[in-house]
């Protein structure tokens, strides 16, 4: 329905689960896509899996925040101006009220939000992308943002706070040409399913049945890069500001 060739994409958390296909996904639309995450030897796995010519990784922890221009700087530089970027990168952090204390808080907070403030306002700088051709910003939230669960305050607050954030951002940076949107997925078969799977009764075959009859069932990774690779299109340049759920209907009650 839409082609994606030539445009250059950063990707922020591109080394597993929804970030890694979506970098697979915005390549085999035409793509270059420059990835950025912690770990070299998933990005490394990453980058073979995609399509095309073009592309680098860089290797950064995006919780240094400090670090977040440079990176920008780089990134410019070998890619030219952008069109658009994919915040992906996040940690969970699921703890109790009486567990909750200042420190996770921050932890939480400044992973899944303030580096993804930071990273907006390094890519809508004038010198990151032309006003002409527009910018696309599309950040992972979660359907966790728009439904209560026990023992999600610092997680869920963290991708409310991004959703309400965006609504403002997308008011502000209209005039110039910057579109940006979030996906809210729930159950989706990455590695921070399985992960809070094992903690939490992998062992259980009723339970894991229940959550994969839920709706349209679980969720894959290539469910949410699809929306995320439309929210970057050129169809897409009328919507902004939008929390757009990927969840099967989860959040539909």
């Amino acid at each position: 329905m839409f082609s994606l060739q030539g445009k250059g994409f950063v990707v922020i958390g591109a080394s597993s689960g929804i970030g890694a296909q979506t970098a697979v996904t915005l390549s085999r639309q035409g793509a270059r896509v420059a990835l950025v995450a912690r770990r070299q030897e998933r990005l490394e796995r990453v980058m073979g899996e995609l399509s095309s010519e073009g592309h680098r990784y860089y290797i950064r922890d995006i919780s240094r925040i400090d670090g977040i221009e440079a990176l920008f700087k780089d990134i410019v530089t070998d890619f030219g101006k952008l069109d658009g970027m994919v915040y992906s990168a996040g940690i969970s952090g699921d703890f109790p009220l009486r567990h909750l204390s200042y420190e996770r808080l921050e932890k939480v907070f400044v992973t899944n939000y303030f580096a993804f403030i930071e990273c907006c306002r390094q890519v809508c700088r004038r010198e990151c992308y032309s006003r002409e051709k527009g910018l696309r910003i599309v950040a992972v939230s979660s359907a966790a943002s728009l439904m209560g669960e026990k023992a999600h305050s610092a997680y869920a607050g963290s991708k409310a706070a991004m959703d309400a954030s965006i609504r403002c951002m997308a008011k502000e940076m209209a005039s110039k040409g910057v579109c940006i949107n979030s996906v809210a997925p729930s159950m989706i078969r990455t590695d921070m399913y399985e992960e809070l799977i094992s903690v939490n009764g992998g062992d259980n075959p009723a339970m894991l049945k229940s959550i994969e009859r839920q709706y349209l069932g679980l969720g894959e990774a290539s469910d949410v890069a699809n929306a995320i690779c439309f929210l970057l299109s050129p169809e897409a340049r009328f919507i902004t500001g939008v929390t757009l759920p990927v969840d099967g209907g989860s959040t539909s009650s």
